[in-house]
């Protein structure tokens, strides 16, 4: 099971940070994944951790976003700096048994619920 937090509403600028707590497994078995999905659109990938902490970014996440796991708290986190309108969506952690990363969201077997952020002008 994966329950994200930490979303709401900020300004454009800000930061914010998201978090996604894992039961039910070997959390450090686990690939981590962040996707978002804005209203109207399909699910965006963000970015992805492998067990063993390599990690990679989609382009618009790039020196902005940045992900990062504590296997000690089974949790995955998502800090997200210089907040810009465009960035709203839900933001959903996923989690995938194996040793890489991975970008795809049919490679992930869990989900979260998702977390609302919502960055107004």
């Amino acid at each position: 099971q994966l329950v994200e937090s930490g979303g709401g509403l900020v300004r454009s600028g800000d930061s914010r940070r998201l978090s996604c707590v894992a039961s039910g497994g070997p959390f450090s078995d686990y690939a981590m994944g962040w996707f978002r999905q804005a209203p109207g659109k399909e699910h965006e990938f963000v970015a992805a951790i492998s067990r063993i902490g390599v990690i990679y970014y989609e382009n618009f996440a790039k020196g902005r976003f940045t992900v990062s796991r504590d296997n000690a708290k089974n949790t995955v986190y998502l800090q997200m700096n210089s907040l810009k309108p465009e960035d709203t969506a839900v933001y959903y952690c996923a989690a995938k048994y194996g040793n890489f990363y991975y970008v795809r969201r049919n490679d992930y077997n869990y989900w979260g619920q998702g977390t609302q952020v919502t960055v107004s002008s």
